[in-house]
């Protein structure tokens, strides 16, 4: 059951209340009979626990390439195989133009 913070306007005493989500707000300060106010802070919810952060479901990168770039920044990764070469179609080699 989550608790409300109200503030009297008149007399300014301050009031905590468990109070169901349906029920109605409460208006009339107990103490004097003011008019109450609802105060508003911070956010009463916190995640703890695993899975809640980028870097949770990852062990060594956080990036999205699956811990590639982690792997080759330290000098793990292998060099890449050259591309094969093509094979011979027959056809010449494109001329390149001198500039004279």
């Amino acid at each position: 059951m989550p608790v409300y913070a109200y503030k009297c306007r008149d007399c300014g005493t301050p009031l905590e209340v468990h109070q169901e989500f349906s029920d109605a707000p409460l208006t009339e300060c107990p103490v004097c009979g003011g008019a109450l106010r609802k105060q508003y802070g911070s956010i009463g919810v916190t995640f703890n626990g695993s899975g809640f952060y980028r870097t949770d479901s990852r062990s060594g990168s956080s990036s999205s390439d699956g811990g590639a770039k982690s792997a080759e920044s330290k000098g793990d990764a292998k060099p890449a195989a050259a591309p094969a070469p093509k094979a011979d179609s027959g056809a010449k080699p494109a001329a390149t133009p001198s500039t004279s």
